[in-house]
């Protein structure tokens, strides 16, 4: 088979996400392949399946198959098997819940022993998630850089919620695992245009506002 061949030939990548329940994994693969968001948590169970077709470099045909592998697994008998094979393994934690990041270690432990049956060991990559929190954040980034060095990570900071950086650190994943050097233009393409959600007064609600001194009062509490 002649080089443009084999170029042409549809590569199958296995890219695995671990992490602990409700870093947002599943809204992540969702907003990635489908470019959605669901604010309703749905836990996973056993491991989930998204698939991205894309190209890169010189028309290389690549066929993304994403495993979602639930936080509950960590201690479940089919660890190493989601693990098993993987090209790349995303390690995703939520900024905003320091304990979701030192949950990581006993991933990147198992991942090691999973590792060991395979002939070339899987891309490793540590990712944030929900940096659209930075008020609550619990995670500096000191703490995030400092845990992908010491475990020989890519570093990544994500939101599912706004879109930021999802498929640029996915892109980049998987660039790294083909050899392709993206460039400035490719990488651009994958930024979305993050727009701020902002609250505002209706006249019909002010309308309701009791003047002051009233006795006549109302709560109202607003989940978001």
């Amino acid at each position: 088979m002649s080089d443009s061949e084999d170029e042409a030939v549809e590569r199958q990548v296995k890219l695995v996400m671990v992490g602990a329940p409700q870093v947002g994994k599943t809204s992540l693969a969702v907003r990635y392949t489908q470019d959605m968001f669901n604010k309703t948590y749905q836990a996973s169970m056993g491991v989930d399946f998204y698939l991205k077709r894309l190209v890169l470099g010189n028309e290389r045909n690549v066929n993304v198959q994403i495993w979602d592998v639930a936080g509950s697994a960590l201690t479940g008998k089919m660890t190493d098997k989601y693990l098993y094979g993987a090209h790349a393994i995303l390690f995703v934690y939520d900024v905003t819940n320091g304990i979701s990041l030192d949950t990581l270690q006993e991933w990147v432990a198992a991942a090691r022993r999973a590792a060991r049956a395979q002939e070339r060991p899987p891309i490793l990559a540590l990712v944030a998630n929900k940096a659209d929190m930075e008020h609550v954040r619990q995670v500096k980034s000191e703490r995030h850089h400092r845990f992908a060095s010491e475990n020989v990570m890519g570093s990544y900071v994500v939101s599912a919620k706004t879109g930021e950086g999802v498929a640029l650190s996915f892109q980049k994943v998987v660039a790294e695992l083909l050899g392709v050097r993206l460039t400035k233009a490719e990488q651009e393409q994958q930024q979305p245009v993050v727009t701020a959600e902002i609250d505002t007064f209706q006249e019909a609600a002010l309308a309701k506002v009791p003047p002051f001194g009233s006795t006549s009062m109302s709560s109202v509490c607003s989940l978001m």
